[in-house]
């Protein structure tokens, strides 16, 4: 993280508030870290209380919080918004997959309302904020977004609805100043896809598709973040950056 950190300047985002939901795990953590460490007051959320309570122990108190958010209720979200006196940046990270049961009526359905429905809920809670600091959003999409894994339908549907979101949003919200952009990150190792990153011979194969030969870390998607949410990218709006290393075009 610290190499990443280092091209920018160290204040880059100070006076900034950010929310990062989804930001208790994987690549959602690495950002919020990311932006904490170059001076954002971040909060972050996640929907497991046992994991909340182990990262506060270990939070820098000053720069970075963490508490539960269900971002399926439209009340919770609501209330949540109450908290915030501004906000400057918007990442929509949370997400859920469930390989082989999501043609479940009932599961595609939840899949769906936690990633891209709670993306247009929270996008929309946070406007008047967001409209206020001519902030940003940016919303985590996946190569997904591009490519078939017959294995979880939701989730491909799912992230391949951020893009048409993120496009009618940054249209809808340019307007009041508001940029909205997406990143679509590949294999990186977080817990959910440690089944693949952690067994041969899939491991291997997904390394050689990429062009850099290799899996993406979760911290690889901190740069892209700090991009967008600085005024290095203010003419950058309804654009999806594809951070996997080359794995799409492969």
């Amino acid at each position: 993280m610290n190499d990443i950190l280092s091209c920018f300047a160290p204040d880059v985002l100070a006076g900034k508030t950010a929310l990062v939901s989804g930001g208790t795990s994987g690549i959602g953590l690495e950002i919020a870290r990311g932006f904490a460490g170059l001076g954002a007051r971040v909060m972050a959320t996640g929907s497991s209380v046992e994991k909340i309570a182990q990262l506060r122990r270990n939070a820098p108190a000053d720069r970075l919080e963490f508490d539960c958010l269900d971002v399926t209720s439209p009340d919770a979200v609501t209330s949540f918004t109450k908290r915030f006196e501004s906000l400057d940046i918007l990442v929509n990270s949370q997400g859920i997959s469930r390989p082989g049961q999501e043609y479940d009526d009932a599961t595609f359905l939840n899949v769906l309302d936690i990633n891209l429905i709670s993306a247009m809920r929270l996008s929309s809670a946070m406007l008047p904020l967001l409209t206020r600091s001519r902030g940003t959003i940016i919303n985590i999409a996946s190569m997904l977004s591009y490519l078939a894994d017959e294995e979880v339908p939701a989730y491909c549907a799912s992230k391949s609805g951020i893009l048409g979101l993120t496009r009618a949003l940054a249209h809808r919200y340019g307007r009041d100043g508001v940029r909205v952009n997406a990143i679509a990150p590949g294999y990186h190792r977080t817990a959910m896809t440690h089944g693949l990153w952690s067994a041969e011979p899939a491991a291997s194969q997904i390394a050689r598709r990429t062009a850099l030969k290799r899996w993406g870390e979760a911290d690889d998607l901190v740069g892209a973040a700090v991009f967008l949410s600085t005024p290095a990218s203010r003419y950058v709006t309804g654009a999806t950056l594809a951070v996997d290393g080359g794995y799409v075009v492969g």
